[in-house]
């Protein structure tokens, strides 16, 4: 178990997640955000983006024994800092979703998102942690400022979603350094 923080529960993938992953993420409710809706996968997909070589930082969420989402971690590439304006710092990034609409909007995801935040920069001695969602996805940016991550700058037309280039914030989690 990478967290474990009341009842929610971080751990790696397992073959046994691929169908709980292929249901998200045909859900056009999850995908407004996250991938597109234009992009539903089966699980031929989910084995080939989410069960390839690079497995490490790939998590299940689970809040109260229940499977109820997933989260990423990954450090930056070169490319990637300079495009956000960051040195030769450690620098995490990381992307999530809780695929289960039951459990939106109760302060879930700020525990996970502030405990994945603490966890890299405890564990793996992340000196920033990073994200960069869409900037029409209020829900999610009000989520990640309650969790301590600030805006640091706008990235227009940053991320392909649904044939159209949508402007994103960077944002960093607030009093890292």
């Amino acid at each position: 178990m990478l967290i474990q923080k009341d009842a929610l529960q971080v751990r790696y993938l397992e073959e046994k997640d691929k169908p709980l992953l292929a249901n998200w993420l045909s859900n056009p409710n999850v995908l407004q955000f996250y991938e597109g809706r234009d992009q539903p996968f089966d699980l031929e997909q989910v084995n080939k983006v989410f069960y390839g070589n690079d497995r490490e930082g790939r998590c299940m969420v689970e809040f109260g024994g229940k499977e109820i989402g997933y989260i990423q971690f990954y450090t930056l590439d070169d490319i990637t800092k300079a495009t956000y304006g960051y040195n030769d710092q450690i620098i995490y990034g990381i992307d999530q979703f809780i695929g289960e609409e039951d459990y939106w909007n109760k302060g879930i995801g700020k525990l996970l998102v502030t405990s994945m935040a603490r966890y890299l920069i405890k564990q793996k001695s992340a000196e920033r942690v990073v994200m960069d969602p869409q900037i029409r996805n209020q829900r999610a940016i009000r989520c990640y400022e309650k969790s301590g991550f600030i805006k640091v700058k706008k990235l227009p037309k940053h991320e392909l979603h649904e044939g159209e280039y949508q402007d994103c914030w960077l944002m960093e989690y607030g009093n890292v350094l």
